[in-house]
Protein backbone atom coordinates (compact mmCIF):
# COMPACT_ATOMS: atom_id res chain seq x y z
CA UNK A 1 0.00 0.00 0.00
CA UNK A 2 1.66 3.52 -1.08
CA UNK A 3 1.40 6.60 0.56
CA UNK A 4 0.34 9.33 -1.64
CA UNK A 5 -0.51 13.36 -1.55
CA UNK A 6 -3.98 13.90 -2.65
CA UNK A 7 -4.35 17.90 -3.69
CA UNK A 8 -7.26 19.70 -1.03
CA UNK A 9 -10.07 21.34 -2.85
CA UNK A 10 -9.46 23.97 -0.54
CA UNK A 11 -6.53 24.95 1.77
CA UNK A 12 -7.03 23.42 5.42
CA UNK A 13 -6.97 26.13 8.20
CA UNK A 14 -6.65 23.78 11.03
CA UNK A 15 -3.44 22.69 9.41
CA UNK A 16 -2.51 26.17 9.00
CA UNK A 17 -2.38 26.16 12.69
CA UNK A 18 -1.23 22.69 13.65
CA UNK A 19 1.53 22.44 11.27
CA UNK A 20 3.85 24.58 13.37
CA UNK A 21 3.24 22.42 16.19
CA UNK A 22 3.33 19.54 14.34
CA UNK A 23 6.89 20.90 13.27
CA UNK A 24 7.93 21.48 17.34
CA UNK A 25 7.44 17.66 18.20
CA UNK A 26 9.51 16.77 15.22
CA UNK A 27 11.90 18.72 16.24
CA UNK A 28 12.22 17.24 19.35
CA UNK A 29 11.54 13.71 18.54
CA UNK A 30 14.55 13.93 15.25
CA UNK A 31 16.86 16.14 18.16
CA UNK A 32 16.63 13.19 20.63
CA UNK A 33 17.33 10.63 17.77
CA UNK A 34 20.55 12.97 16.83
CA UNK A 35 21.90 13.62 19.69
CA UNK A 36 21.51 10.05 21.27
CA UNK A 37 23.21 8.49 17.86
CA UNK A 38 26.31 11.01 18.86
CA UNK A 39 26.55 9.86 22.16
CA UNK A 40 24.49 12.20 24.54
CA UNK A 41 21.51 12.09 26.51
CA UNK A 42 19.47 12.76 23.93
CA UNK A 43 16.02 12.97 25.81
CA UNK A 44 18.08 15.01 28.10
CA UNK A 45 18.90 17.38 25.99
CA UNK A 46 15.48 17.99 24.33
CA UNK A 47 14.12 18.10 28.17
CA UNK A 48 16.45 20.81 29.43
CA UNK A 49 15.70 22.39 25.81
CA UNK A 50 12.16 22.74 25.60
CA UNK A 51 11.21 22.12 29.02
CA UNK A 52 13.45 23.10 31.94
CA UNK A 53 13.46 27.26 30.70
CA UNK A 54 9.62 26.71 31.12
CA UNK A 55 9.45 25.14 34.22
CA UNK A 56 12.06 27.08 36.11
CA UNK A 57 10.50 30.54 36.94
CA UNK A 58 13.75 32.14 37.40
CA UNK A 59 14.44 31.72 33.60
CA UNK A 60 11.38 33.29 32.94
CA UNK A 61 13.40 36.98 32.93
CA UNK A 62 15.44 35.67 30.12
CA UNK A 63 13.03 34.64 28.08
CA UNK A 64 11.42 37.71 27.70
CA UNK A 65 14.77 39.37 27.11
CA UNK A 66 15.99 36.71 24.21
CA UNK A 67 12.11 36.77 22.70
CA UNK A 68 11.76 41.01 22.55
CA UNK A 69 14.21 41.41 19.73
CA UNK A 70 13.00 38.21 17.90
CA UNK A 71 9.11 39.98 17.99
CA UNK A 72 10.32 42.97 16.99
CA UNK A 73 12.00 41.51 13.97
CA UNK A 74 10.03 39.10 13.20
CA UNK A 75 7.06 41.39 13.30
CA UNK A 76 8.61 43.78 10.70
CA UNK A 77 9.33 40.78 8.36
CA UNK A 78 5.65 39.88 9.02
CA UNK A 79 4.61 42.61 6.87
CA UNK A 80 6.80 42.35 4.08
CA UNK A 81 6.76 38.45 3.71
CA UNK A 82 2.82 39.53 3.73
CA UNK A 83 3.40 41.85 0.58
CA UNK A 84 5.23 38.80 -1.18
CA UNK A 85 8.33 41.33 -0.27
CA UNK A 86 11.26 39.00 0.82
CA UNK A 87 13.73 40.60 3.33
CA UNK A 88 16.20 38.16 4.04
CA UNK A 89 18.87 41.12 5.68
CA UNK A 90 16.78 41.99 8.57
CA UNK A 91 20.21 40.60 10.68
CA UNK A 92 22.01 43.27 8.79
CA UNK A 93 19.16 46.34 9.56
CA UNK A 94 19.45 44.92 13.11
CA UNK A 95 23.26 46.00 12.82
CA UNK A 96 22.76 49.10 11.44
CA UNK A 97 20.18 50.09 13.95
CA UNK A 98 22.52 49.48 16.35
CA UNK A 99 25.50 51.47 14.83
CA UNK A 100 23.23 54.20 14.31
CA UNK A 101 21.85 54.42 18.16
CA UNK A 102 25.58 53.63 19.37
CA UNK A 103 26.50 56.89 17.11
CA UNK A 104 24.13 58.86 18.92
CA UNK A 105 25.54 57.41 22.04
CA UNK A 106 28.99 58.32 21.67
CA UNK A 107 27.79 62.00 20.21
CA UNK A 108 26.33 62.30 23.36
CA UNK A 109 28.54 60.48 25.81
CA UNK A 110 29.22 63.32 28.43
CA UNK A 111 25.87 64.67 28.23
CA UNK A 112 22.80 64.18 30.37
CA UNK A 113 19.11 64.20 29.74
CA UNK A 114 15.69 62.19 29.37
CA UNK A 115 16.10 62.81 25.39
CA UNK A 116 18.78 60.85 24.38
CA UNK A 117 17.41 57.39 24.82
CA UNK A 118 14.58 57.94 22.92
CA UNK A 119 16.85 60.03 20.27
CA UNK A 120 19.29 56.69 20.01
CA UNK A 121 16.28 54.50 20.05
CA UNK A 122 14.61 56.57 16.89
CA UNK A 123 18.21 56.61 15.33
CA UNK A 124 18.60 53.19 15.36
CA UNK A 125 14.51 53.00 13.59
CA UNK A 126 15.24 55.29 10.88
CA UNK A 127 19.35 53.64 10.63
CA UNK A 128 17.55 50.32 9.96
CA UNK A 129 14.81 51.45 7.57
CA UNK A 130 17.74 53.23 5.55
CA UNK A 131 19.56 50.61 5.14
CA UNK A 132 16.72 49.01 3.94
CA UNK A 133 15.71 51.43 1.63
CA UNK A 134 18.73 50.14 -0.69
CA UNK A 135 16.81 46.99 -1.64
CA UNK A 136 13.58 48.76 -1.67
CA UNK A 137 15.55 51.15 -4.29
CA UNK A 138 17.37 48.25 -6.31
CA UNK A 139 14.05 46.39 -6.37
CA UNK A 140 11.78 48.89 -8.07
CA UNK A 141 14.01 51.00 -9.92
CA UNK A 142 16.63 47.83 -10.89
CA UNK A 143 14.05 44.66 -10.76
CA UNK A 144 16.85 43.31 -8.62
CA UNK A 145 15.97 40.29 -6.35
CA UNK A 146 15.57 41.86 -2.55
CA UNK A 147 16.29 38.24 -1.41
CA UNK A 148 20.01 38.87 -3.01
CA UNK A 149 20.56 42.19 -2.26
CA UNK A 150 19.23 42.06 1.75
CA UNK A 151 21.31 38.96 2.41
CA UNK A 152 24.54 40.47 1.09
CA UNK A 153 23.79 43.92 2.52
CA UNK A 154 24.13 42.04 5.78
CA UNK A 155 27.84 41.36 5.57
CA UNK A 156 28.22 44.76 4.96
CA UNK A 157 27.08 46.33 7.84
CA UNK A 158 28.88 43.78 9.69
CA UNK A 159 32.28 44.45 8.35
CA UNK A 160 31.49 47.81 8.54
CA UNK A 161 30.56 47.21 12.61
CA UNK A 162 33.62 45.71 12.50
CA UNK A 163 35.72 48.75 10.91
CA UNK A 164 34.21 50.89 13.27
CA UNK A 165 34.84 48.92 16.47
CA UNK A 166 38.51 48.27 15.47
CA UNK A 167 38.93 51.89 14.13
CA UNK A 168 37.00 55.26 14.76
CA UNK A 169 34.58 54.41 17.32
CA UNK A 170 37.32 52.19 19.42
CA UNK A 171 37.05 52.68 23.34
CA UNK A 172 40.03 54.67 23.93
CA UNK A 173 40.01 53.16 27.61
CA UNK A 174 39.02 50.04 26.90
CA UNK A 175 42.57 48.06 26.82
CA UNK A 176 42.79 47.68 23.36
CA UNK A 177 39.82 45.48 22.80
CA UNK A 178 37.80 46.32 20.06
CA UNK A 179 34.40 47.64 21.67
CA UNK A 180 32.52 51.29 22.17
CA UNK A 181 32.46 52.97 25.28
CA UNK A 182 30.16 51.98 28.11
CA UNK A 183 27.03 53.65 27.58
CA UNK A 184 26.28 55.78 30.45
CA UNK A 185 23.22 55.79 32.76
CA UNK A 186 21.19 58.84 30.29
CA UNK A 187 21.92 55.80 27.04
CA UNK A 188 20.85 52.38 29.24
CA UNK A 189 17.06 51.03 29.20
CA UNK A 190 15.80 51.46 32.84
CA UNK A 191 15.09 47.59 34.24
CA UNK A 192 11.91 46.94 35.36
CA UNK A 193 11.27 46.98 39.45
CA UNK A 194 13.93 44.10 40.75
CA UNK A 195 14.47 42.10 37.87
CA UNK A 196 17.03 42.76 34.92
CA UNK A 197 13.97 42.57 32.55
CA UNK A 198 14.83 46.10 30.48
CA UNK A 199 12.17 48.35 28.92
CA UNK A 200 12.78 46.95 25.17
CA UNK A 201 10.61 43.87 26.99
CA UNK A 202 7.28 45.04 27.21
CA UNK A 203 7.83 47.71 24.10
CA UNK A 204 7.83 44.65 21.93
CA UNK A 205 4.53 43.32 22.93
CA UNK A 206 3.27 46.56 22.43
CA UNK A 207 4.74 46.86 19.28
CA UNK A 208 3.47 43.40 18.28
CA UNK A 209 0.16 44.69 19.25
CA UNK A 210 0.50 48.15 17.64
CA UNK A 211 0.98 45.72 14.54
CA UNK A 212 -1.47 43.46 14.84
CA UNK A 213 -4.24 46.29 14.91
CA UNK A 214 -2.29 48.02 11.92
CA UNK A 215 -2.56 44.59 9.88
CA UNK A 216 -6.00 44.26 10.13
CA UNK A 217 -8.23 47.23 10.69
CA UNK A 218 -5.90 49.75 8.53
CA UNK A 219 -6.07 50.65 4.88
CA UNK A 220 -1.87 49.62 5.16
CA UNK A 221 -3.04 46.61 6.33
CA UNK A 222 -5.52 45.61 3.88
CA UNK A 223 -3.33 47.02 0.76
CA UNK A 224 -0.50 44.72 2.25
CA UNK A 225 -2.66 41.37 2.26
CA UNK A 226 -4.26 42.45 -1.70
CA UNK A 227 -0.55 43.33 -2.91
CA UNK A 228 0.17 39.77 -1.31
CA UNK A 229 -2.59 37.41 -1.69
CA UNK A 230 -3.41 38.71 -5.30
CA UNK A 231 -1.42 41.47 -7.09
CA UNK A 232 -3.35 41.24 -10.46
CA UNK A 233 -6.61 42.38 -8.15
CA UNK A 234 -4.31 45.07 -5.93
CA UNK A 235 -3.54 46.85 -9.15
CA UNK A 236 -7.22 47.10 -10.59
CA UNK A 237 -8.11 48.58 -6.72
CA UNK A 238 -5.36 51.34 -7.69
CA UNK A 239 -2.97 49.76 -5.34
CA UNK A 240 0.61 50.59 -6.00
CA UNK A 241 2.66 47.57 -6.01
CA UNK A 242 6.04 49.45 -5.69
CA UNK A 243 4.64 51.92 -2.73
CA UNK A 244 3.69 48.85 -1.19
CA UNK A 245 7.50 47.58 -1.07
CA UNK A 246 9.19 50.62 0.02
CA UNK A 247 6.72 50.81 2.71
CA UNK A 248 7.34 46.88 3.71
CA UNK A 249 11.17 47.14 3.22
CA UNK A 250 11.25 50.38 5.20
CA UNK A 251 9.18 48.61 8.15
CA UNK A 252 11.18 45.72 8.15
CA UNK A 253 14.56 47.86 8.50
CA UNK A 254 12.43 49.99 10.66
CA UNK A 255 11.66 47.22 13.13
CA UNK A 256 15.29 45.60 13.09
CA UNK A 257 16.60 48.35 13.47
CA UNK A 258 14.38 49.30 16.62
CA UNK A 259 15.63 45.76 18.05
CA UNK A 260 19.13 46.42 17.13
CA UNK A 261 19.61 49.71 19.05
CA UNK A 262 17.19 47.97 21.92
CA UNK A 263 19.90 45.56 22.51
CA UNK A 264 23.05 47.28 22.66
CA UNK A 265 21.57 50.15 25.11
CA UNK A 266 19.89 46.65 26.90
CA UNK A 267 21.71 43.82 27.41
CA UNK A 268 25.09 45.04 25.91
CA UNK A 269 25.50 48.35 27.32
CA UNK A 270 27.72 48.98 24.72
CA UNK A 271 28.42 48.02 20.91
CA UNK A 272 30.96 45.33 20.41
CA UNK A 273 31.72 43.03 17.51
CA UNK A 274 29.96 39.92 18.83
CA UNK A 275 26.65 41.85 18.23
CA UNK A 276 25.50 40.10 15.53
CA UNK A 277 24.01 37.38 17.15
CA UNK A 278 21.71 35.48 14.36
CA UNK A 279 17.96 37.18 15.40
CA UNK A 280 17.60 38.38 12.16
CA UNK A 281 17.80 35.08 10.70
CA UNK A 282 16.12 33.46 13.60
CA UNK A 283 13.47 35.68 13.25
CA UNK A 284 12.29 34.88 9.63
CA UNK A 285 11.65 31.03 11.30
CA UNK A 286 9.86 33.19 14.05
CA UNK A 287 7.58 34.65 11.25
CA UNK A 288 6.84 31.83 9.68
CA UNK A 289 6.29 29.69 12.94
CA UNK A 290 4.04 32.30 13.90
CA UNK A 291 2.20 32.51 10.49
CA UNK A 292 2.70 36.08 9.98
CA UNK A 293 0.49 36.83 12.90
CA UNK A 294 1.70 39.42 15.45
CA UNK A 295 -0.01 36.97 17.90
CA UNK A 296 1.95 33.85 16.37
CA UNK A 297 5.07 35.68 16.59
CA UNK A 298 5.35 36.32 20.23
CA UNK A 299 4.11 32.43 20.80
CA UNK A 300 6.96 31.81 18.05
CA UNK A 301 9.14 34.18 19.33
CA UNK A 302 8.90 32.37 22.99
CA UNK A 303 9.25 28.90 21.70
CA UNK A 304 12.61 30.03 19.92
CA UNK A 305 13.82 32.16 22.86
CA UNK A 306 13.31 28.87 24.65
CA UNK A 307 15.97 27.16 22.66
CA UNK A 308 18.24 29.78 23.12
CA UNK A 309 17.77 29.52 26.65
CA UNK A 310 17.56 26.11 26.57
CA UNK A 311 20.63 25.44 24.53
CA UNK A 312 22.68 27.27 27.18
CA UNK A 313 21.35 25.11 30.28
CA UNK A 314 21.43 22.00 28.11
CA UNK A 315 25.12 23.28 27.50
CA UNK A 316 26.32 23.18 31.13
CA UNK A 317 24.13 20.25 32.72
CA UNK A 318 24.76 17.28 30.11
CA UNK A 319 27.93 18.85 27.88
CA UNK A 320 26.11 19.63 24.71
CA UNK A 321 27.30 21.63 22.04
CA UNK A 322 27.08 25.37 22.08
CA UNK A 323 25.71 24.90 18.23
CA UNK A 324 22.49 22.59 19.62
CA UNK A 325 20.34 25.65 19.90
CA UNK A 326 21.35 26.32 16.37
CA UNK A 327 20.56 22.53 15.29
CA UNK A 328 17.02 22.45 16.94
CA UNK A 329 16.40 25.85 15.13
CA UNK A 330 17.24 24.92 11.80
CA UNK A 331 15.61 21.49 12.36
CA UNK A 332 12.31 23.73 13.08
CA UNK A 333 12.32 25.50 10.19
CA UNK A 334 13.10 21.94 7.70
CA UNK A 335 10.09 20.26 9.54
CA UNK A 336 7.61 23.79 8.88
CA UNK A 337 8.88 24.04 5.46
CA UNK A 338 8.33 20.35 4.72
CA UNK A 339 4.94 19.51 6.95
CA UNK A 340 3.09 23.34 5.18
CA UNK A 341 2.57 20.80 2.24
CA UNK A 342 -0.48 19.54 4.64
CA UNK A 343 -2.12 22.77 4.44
CA UNK A 344 -2.99 22.08 0.83
CA UNK A 345 -2.46 18.15 -0.19
CA UNK A 346 -3.52 15.10 2.22
CA UNK A 347 -2.04 11.93 2.52
CA UNK A 348 -3.78 9.35 1.67
CA UNK A 349 -2.72 5.53 1.26
CA UNK A 350 -3.43 4.44 -2.57
CA UNK A 351 -6.87 2.83 -2.77
CA UNK A 352 -8.48 5.06 0.23
CA UNK A 353 -11.44 6.38 -0.25
CA UNK A 354 -11.06 10.39 -1.20
CA UNK A 355 -12.65 13.15 0.94
CA UNK A 356 -13.46 16.61 1.00
CA UNK A 357 -11.27 19.43 2.88
CA UNK A 358 -10.05 19.40 6.35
Amino acid sequence: MLLELEKRKQPSRAMLYLTPVISVLLTMIAGATIFSVLGYDGPGAVWAIFFVPVLDIGAWQDLGIKAAPLILIATGLSIGFRANVWNIGAEGQYVMGGLAGTGIALATWEMEGWWILPAMCLAGAIGGALYAAIPAFLKTKLNVSEILSSLMLTYVSIQLLYFLMRGPWKDPEGFNFPQSRMFSDSQLLPEIGDTFVHLGVPLAFIVAVIAWYVLSKTVFGFEIRVVGAAPNAARYGGFNRKRTIWLALLAGGGFAGFAGILEAAGPYGQMVPQFPTGYGFTAIIVAFLGRLHPAGIVLGALILAISYVGGEIAQSSIGLPNAASGLFQAMMLFFLLATDILVTYRLRFSGARSGGAA
